[in-house]
């Protein structure tokens, strides 16, 4: 059965229509998508991503073993700052992408995904070695994000920040700080997954809803309102950030998903790195790229990308961009796809649709602003 968040039922409070995801009952959408994503674009909104997944790893080789276990290089983080990883297995595949926060040498957070939280906690443990404990925080925490232009000035006039308003003032991209609330540890980071100026808010699951509630009530004159699974994929589409089991999965490389920025090959030894290794030098067989459709229609997932009439890859995730107002698709094709192609194609429903390939991102993300 699927499982609640903690903040399920202001989501049918506010009319939110419901599906099940990842094994959790979560708002596909409120007001409408186009509606949604246009307010976060322009505004601001609020996102329920209690779903997705948090596991600790602490003790004297906390950092080592995290390294050991993800691409990026977590040993050179300073305290308060956060990396975007991925996690692989022998054969250099991709397990997950996450965020990697550390709070000291002891101490280290991975935020994974819904759908792989379990699988990432048992791989992590069956890897386990040295002064590294491994610890599933999933069920007791709950997870707000705040994106949009106006996420500052909501943040920054908030009672519920108050007390750390003077260092939020600070906080740069993809770092972090913690404070305490009603005696527990919050932790809040400018992090995002829409491409906007935002923040993400980790606390107890027991405090979520009610931090929501009041954070809503703060923002509504800027405008603030809860948004759906439905807009965060589209917000997430348009400045080409990867989805896992789109872009991602057990059958992608991170070489081939265009992640080779945080796989870092020389910091040493980690899972997956050998078969890394031997296919930068080979190549890798596919590689991610961007098109557009010059004609109506609506690329989706496992649709075939042709080149002179003949299949070469497949859609890893496509739609009309809201923001950009034209049909947008990423897709895995083969390398031997010439950077210049022309002669493309997308065939949707047995239409070849004729497509051209463009420049990724598609929208240029206004994260540091």
């Amino acid at each position: 059965m699927a499982r609640k968040t903690p903040i399920y039922d202001s989501h049918v409070e506010l009319g939110g229509r419901i599906v099940d995801f990842a094994g959790f009952m979560m708002p596909v959408s409120f007001e409408g998508i186009v509606a949604e994503h246009e307010r976060v674009r322009n505004k601001v909104g609020f996102f329920d991503v209690s779903h997705m997944g948090e596991i600790e790893i602490t003790g004297g080789e906390a950092v080592q073993f995290a390294d050991r276990a993800v691409s990026n290089n977590v040993g050179k983080l300073h305290p308060g700052q956060i990396c975007y990883s991925v996690c692989c297995n022998d054969q250099g595949k991709i397990l997950d992408d996450l965020l990697v926060y550390k709070f000291s040498d002891e101490r280290v957070l991975f935020v994974v995904n819904a759908v792989n939280a379990d699988k990432i906690y048992d791989h992590l443990t069956g890897i386990r070695e040295g002064d590294a404990e491994v610890t599933n925080l999933s069920e007791t925490t709950g997870q707000i994000a705040i994106q949009g232009p106006a996420s500052r000035e909501l943040i920054l006039n908030s009672d519920f920040c108050g007390p750390v308003r003077d260092r939020l003032k600070e906080l740069d991209y993809y770092r972090f700080i913690t404070f305490e609330f009603q005696g527990e540890e919050v932790i809040l980071s400018r992090t995002g997954y829409t491409g906007e100026l935002g923040y993400e808010i980790y606390l107890p699951a027991g405090l979520t809803l009610d931090v929501w509630r009041r954070l809503l009530e703060d923002g509504a004159d800027l405008g603030a309102a809860p948004i759906g699974l439905g807009a965060r994929d589209t917000l997430r589409f348009e400045p080409c950030y990867c989805l896992y089991g789109h872009e991602l999965s057990e059958e992608t490389s991170p070489l081939e998903a265009g992640l080779s920025w945080v796989t870092k090959l020389k910091k040493g030894d980690f899972i997956g790195r050998d078969a890394l290794v031997r296919e930068k030098e080979e190549k890798p067989a596919r590689k991610l790229i961007g098109l557009e459709l010059k004609e109506r229609g609506i690329p989706r997932q496992g649709c075939g990308v042709l080149h002179e009439g003949e299949e070469v890859g497949t859609i890893t995730s496509g739609t009309f961009s809201p923001t950009l107002g034209k049909p947008l698709a990423m897709a895995l094709v083969k390398r031997s796809v010439p950077k210049d192609a022309t002669g493309l194609a997308i065939d949707i429903r047995g239409r070849a649709v004729p497509a051209e390939k463009v420049k990724m991102p598609f929208y240029e993300s206004h994260v540091n602003d």
